[in-house]
């Protein structure tokens, strides 16, 4: 038989299957001579005491033969197909919606703004380095979108678990490791997601499907209610029948375009801040409980969230052992973001911390209709890059100084390469922004006893949380509800947040066009 039970084990107990049998014929009075295998189901580490335990869910089997789970793809050839899918992104919406359509034997034709995965970095290393910003190949566009080369976390609040177990499977099945089936916070790391982006490409290739890198779409052609067509780079003409939008929440261009081709798009609140810097040492004795966490521990992370009157403070994406890199997608702003490799093993942790942005907090963008959180965004991006010296250094302020709106008068090193500019944040943001950062953050303290340091730094911007611009669509059909065979599709569209909504997303929207058709 196979019996689930949940277990507490102390850190060093949680990776060693011998130990793990022994803990449970003890607790569930079995002989140990007959629990043949123990196979971790769920992982998560309880840290509210000291000491720090892990809580397990297990799969014992009790005079039982163990069988590995293997995963295996089913994807159909797709070369000589007639019926085609055409996807704007090869972020996670479109790439997971490529694979979905090979599943169902229809043909994904991908066109992708950016460069292939490896090509893509000597643009990340010119942002870097030189300051140099690519329009169109840089932390957020390219192969495999935002989330390649910055970190690939993997937590989402999806309700739709059978819907994410399938995507971290399809996940495992293109070289991601199987421990991110049963963390509670999975997660892969930058240095190993490109292997697995090519991956999934080399998969899309060889059963016939297309990928087009350098190919921006740049006009849409609709005839009447209907899309019949798009223009790619500005001169090459493609029919297409059904057509996935999934550019993520980066590509201001599509609003634009959308927005000049009079088709509906809405305003959505997003959430605008900062990247904030504490070394990761501090972090784990603060979460721990102890000065050394040991060997069988992970760096800590953290969640936090506050309510400022009535505006959300909190945490996001937050990166143990990570770093900050310059997001900026154009030539005149500063934006940042966080990742961390696979071992995160950075002696930083980075986190943003970001509140909320809604309609009646920007009355001067108004004008901008639905694009008015776009503009807002845009203006204190491009602020932050006249402030940290027309570079993409950052503007940057030592925490308590922050609080105490006073001018840092030096800076610590810190893991944002470009560099950083002494800046008092009141003069990159409006008020209802700092005022809300700074009772969030002073709460944030309250929680996490020495939080409140003046060797954390404030990095400014973190912008890019969500989209600012909602794409409509039918909550049936799915399609834009006046423009058939267009599908706004994952965080550019407004209906996801991070790689599992965002590749789940894409799943959806395949289905749904193979029913219609």
């Amino acid at each position: 038989m196979i019996k689930e039970i949940q277990i507490r084990v102390l850190p060093q107990e949680a990776s060693d299957n011998e130990i793990l049998k022994r803990i449970v014929a003890h607790k569930e009075n079995i002989p140990l001579s007959d629990i043949t295998h123990v196979q971790i189901l769920k992982r998560s580490i309880d840290a509210r005491k000291f000491p720090v335990y892990y809580q397990l869910r297990l799969a014992v089997y009790i005079n039982e033969q163990y069988v590995e789970e293997t995963f295996e793809s089913n994807y159909q050839n797709v070369k000589d197909s007639k019926k085609t899918i055409h996807i704007i992104g090869s972020g996670p919406a479109g790439l997971f919606a490529a694979l979905e359509a090979l599943k169902l034997g229809v043909k994904p034709i991908v066109f992708e703004r950016g460069k292939d995965v490896k090509t893509r970095r000597r643009d990340l290393a010119a942002i870097n380095k030189k300051g140099e910003v690519n329009t169109e190949s840089n932390y957020c566009f390219g192969e495999g979108g935002a989330g390649t080369y910055s970190d690939g976390k993997l937590y989402t609040r999806s309700k739709k678990k059978g819907s994410v177990k399938e995507v971290l499977k399809t996940l495992v099945i293109h070289g991601a490791p199987k421990d991110i089936m049963v963390d509670a916070h999975p997660h892969i790391g930058t240095n190993k997601l490109p292997q697995l982006i090519e991956n999934i490409r080399e998969v899309i290739l060889a059963k016939g499907g297309e990928i087009h890198f350098d190919n921006k779409m740049t006009d849409l052609i609709l005839k009447e209610n209907k899309l019949i067509g798009i223009v790619i780079n500005n001169e090459k003409e493609i029919k297409v029948e059904n057509l996935i939008l999934a550019t993520g929440h980066s590509a201001r261009d599509i609003y634009e375009l959308l927005n000049k081709k009079k088709i509906d798009l809405e305003f959505k609140s997003f959430a605008l801040g900062v990247r904030i810097e504490h070394k990761q040492e501090l972090i784990d004795q603060i979460q721990y409980k102890t000065k050394e966490k040991g060997e069988f521990l992970p760096p800590a992370s953290y969640s936090l969230v506050s309510q400022v009157k009535d505006r959300g403070v909190y945490s996001f994406c937050m990166c143990p052992g990570g770093v900050i890199a310059p997001c900026a997608t154009g030539k005149e702003e500063v934006v940042t973001n966080g990742w961390s490799p696979s071992k995160r093993n950075n002696p930083f942790s980075n986190s943003g911390i970001v509140t909320e942005v809604r309609w009646d907090d920007i009355p001067k963008f108004h004008k901008y209709g639905a694009l008015a959180g776009l503009y807002f965004q845009k203006s204190v991006e491009k602020r932050a890059w006249e402030l940290g010296g027309r570079t993409q250094q950052v503007p940057a302020q030592r925490l308590l100084d922050f609080i105490q709106k006073k001018k840092s008068t030096s800076l610590p090193k810190t893991s944002y390469f470009p560099g950083v500019v002494s800046v008092e944040l009141d003069k990159v943001f409006p008020s209802f922004i700092t005022n809300s950062l700074r009772d969030g953050i002073a709460n944030f303290g309250n929680k996490m006893k020495g939080y409140m340091t003046n060797e954390a730094v404030l990095h400014a911007t973190e912008s890019r949380t969500s989209s600012p611009v909602r794409i409509p669509r039918d909550r049936y059909s799915l399609e834009h509800p006046k423009v058939l065979g267009l599908y706004p599709c994952g965080e550019g569209a407004g209906y996801a947040g991070g790689i599992v909504s965002a590749a789940i997303d894409g799943v959806l929207i395949v289905r749904k066009i193979a029913e219609v058709d």
